[in-house]
């Protein structure tokens, strides 16, 4: 048996991938597996406007719905335009703002909010959001935002077009810029039944999860759904529900382990390896063709008094070359740290890792999922 490479020669992409999806399965908590059915963030969005910057807003006659969201507001303040003013401002920006509701939140809590220009905005550095409502996917009003914007982002133009920027000035936060003014439906004090969502789909994750349950507060307590959802039977009194909720998150139970699959990153040569996967009995051979085109100028010199003239010729030679590649065999059942020493043992590179696996999944010797993204 050959010894194991050693950290100095074997490739730094393959010790990463080794050492994340080698490690042994362990005890997880139940909150770190599942979610509490119902409890969860609601998206808002809204639209406002920033006003203040300086002389990086929208430019009206690009953008004119930026006057016309200025005029209604002014309006509803009671001031009016004339019909024939244009105002050709460059210190408002038209915004889009979202935001996620947390679970829970109650009038009068704040929450941070994103805002993004949706006009020619070059930055909103230095501007302030108007007050603007933001809605939900019903259609009403859940929160109120507005305050200064933070941007991360610097951006510079010259009067020729050219621009230099750092990140994107054009968006910032406005941290707890938003009051909560309506709460969403309680559904965790609603019915009889408190249900927990895994985060993935896993048969043997439920049934020891109802196991695990069932041991802590006896029979009956826990039934499952589906290969997602366990059903608990709560107390109907709230403090109660949360006391039992608190007690189940903290348990711990051994997920099932991954289904054997192999993961590839078509544009960036990443390979992830499951430590599930197994290959049957294959030889595998891979080697690389290198292609050489030099290019040189020929100069022909006629000789004296014929009358010629001296002439640049080109001349190109192609070679090629094939490197000497090695056959190395896979044998029966071979485990993750085995299939990486075999690649590790030949050389291969991360888009040739690819190549291998996709010839042994042809072969049938390699029995996984392989999943391109």
């Amino acid at each position: 048996m050959q010894p194991e490479p050693s950290s100095r020669t074997r490739p730094r992409w393959l010790s990463v991938l080794l050492l994340l999806v080698a490690l042994p399965a362990q005890a997880e908590r139940i909150k770190d597996l599942a979610s509490v059915g119902g409890v969860r963030g609601n998206a808002l969005v809204g639209y406002g406007l920033v006003v203040g910057l300086d002389n990086s807003g929208d430019r009206t006659s690009q953008a004119p719905f930026t006057v016309q969201s200025l005029r209604n507001m002014l309006g509803e303040l009671g001031v009016t335009i004339p019909p024939n003013v244009n105002p050709q401002l460059k210190n408002v920006a038209a915004v889009a703002i979202h935001a996620e509701l947390p679970p829970f939140a109650k009038p009068g809590q704040t929450i941070d909010v994103t805002v993004s220009s949706i006009g020619n905005a070059v930055s909103l550095r230095g501007g302030s959001l108007l007050m603007a409502p933001l809605r939900g996917a019903d259609g009403q009003v859940y929160a109120i935002a507005q305050g200064n914007l933070v941007v991360g982002g610097f951006g510079a133009q010259g009067r020729d077009g050219s621009r230099v920027s750092v990140n994107v000035p054009s968006v910032g936060r406005i941290p707890n810029g938003a009051t909560v003014e309506r709460a969403l439906p309680d559904v965790f004090g609603a019915g009889g039944e408190i249900k927990l969502n895994l985060h993935r789909n896993d048969f043997t994750t439920v049934a020891r999860m109802v196991q695990a349950l069932e041991q802590a507060f006896g029979p009956g307590v826990a039934r499952a759904v589906d290969g997602v959802t366990v059903a608990l039977a709560a107390p109907t009194d709230p403090g109660a529900r949360i006391g039992f909720l608190a007690r189940v998150e903290n348990l711990e139970l051994t997920p099932g382990s991954a289904p054997a699959k192999v993961i590839v990153n078509s544009r960036t040569g990443t390979v992830v390896i499951g430590s599930q996967v197994r290959v049957m009995p294959a030889a595998v051979s891979h080697g690389a063709l290198t292609v050489t085109i030099g290019e040189d100028l020929q100069v022909s010199q006629p000789g004296a008094f014929t009358g010629g003239s001296t002439v640049v010729a080109p001349s190109s030679t192609v070679g090629t070359s094939q490197e000497g590649s090695r056959m190395f065999k896979f044998e029966g059942g071979t485990t993750l740290d085995e299939i990486v020493r075999a690649v590790n043992e030949v050389g291969a590179a991360p888009g040739d890792l690819i190549a291998i696996l996709e010839a042994l999944r042809q072969a049938g010797a390699l029995r996984v999922e392989l999943e391109v993204i």
